[in-house]
C-alpha cells in the first residue's frame, strides 16, 4: 500500500453507494441519521479517514458527507450500475465499495479487505453468503467485466464475482476483525435499522 503525506492510502480509493431505492425504509437510507449521523456521511467519514480519494456514487448525498460526486452511469437501476460508475471514475487502482446502509461498518474490517492478498476482487463471506456491497475490487479487471455484465444485463453482484479472481475473508479472519458479527448488518426497514442502531449502544 502506498500512502498520503497525511497517513491515508492513496492507491486504493473508497466508495460510498448512495443510489438504493429504499423501498421498504420509506426513505432515503443515505439521509437517515443513525446514531445522530446520517448514514452516507458516517460510510464517507470512516473511508475519508483511511483513503486519499472518496466518491459519494449517484443520489443525493446529505451536505456534510465527504467526498467528491460521481453520477451513476446509465442503465437499469441496481447496484451494478453505480459499482461501474465508482470503478470508471476511480483515480486508484482498487477501490473499496460500500453501501450506504452498512452503518455499523468498522475500520478494521475496512483494513483487512485493503490487507488481504490482492486479487480483482476481494469479498467478505459468512456462512457462505458474500457481500460484495463491502468489497474491494480492481479498477480495470473488474470494471470492464462490471461494464460486460451491465451491458448484457447480467446485473446480479454474485454473477460478476463469479466472473472474477476472487479471494474470501472469511472464517476465523472474517470473525477476528467483527466478532460480534454487526460489522457488515444492513437493515431495509426503519424497525431493523432501530434494532440496529440500538445494538451500537449495548455494546459500549
Amino acid at each position: 500500500m502506498s500512502g498520503a503525506p497525511d497517513g491515508r492510502i492513496a492507491n486504493v480509493a473508497g466508495a460510498v453507494l448512495l443510489g438504493g431505492a429504499s423501498r421498504r425504509m420509506g426513505s432515503d437510507k443515505a439521509r437517515r441519521p443513525f446514531d445522530g449521523v446520517a448514514a452516507a456521511t458516517r460510510a464517507s467519514r470512516l473511508l475519508a479517514a483511511h483513503f486519499e480519494d472518496v466518491l459519494l456514487v449517484g443520489g443525493d448525498p446529505p451536505p456534510d458527507a465527504i467526498g467528491r460526486r460521481v453520477d451513476d452511469v446509465a442503465g437499469p437501476r441496481c447496484a451494478l450500475r453505480g459499482l461501474v460508475a465508482a470503478l470508471e471514475a476511480a483515480r486508484a487502482d482498487r477501490v473499496l465499495v460500500v453501501a450506504t446502509d452498512l452503518p455499523r461498518l468498522t475500520p478494521a474490517l475496512v483494513l483487512a479487505l485493503v490487507a488481504w492478498p490482492a486479487a480483482d476482487v476481494v469479498v467478505p463471506r459468512r456462512a457462505g453468503r458474500l457481500e460484495p456491497l463491502c468489497a474491494l475490487w480492481s479498477r480495470e479487471r473488474a470494471g470492464a467485466a462490471a461494464r460486460s455484465n451491465l451491458e448484457a444485463g447480467a446485473l446480479a453482484l454474485h454473477a460478476l464475482v463469479d466472473r472474477l479472481d476472487a479471494r474470501f475473508l472469511e472464517g476465523a479472519d472474517l470473525d477476528a476483525v467483527d466478532p460480534d458479527g454487526t460489522a457488515l448488518a444492513n437493515a431495509n426497514t426503519p424497525e431493523a435499522w432501530s434494532a440496529l442502531e440500538a445494538s451500537l449502544h449495548e455494546v459500549r
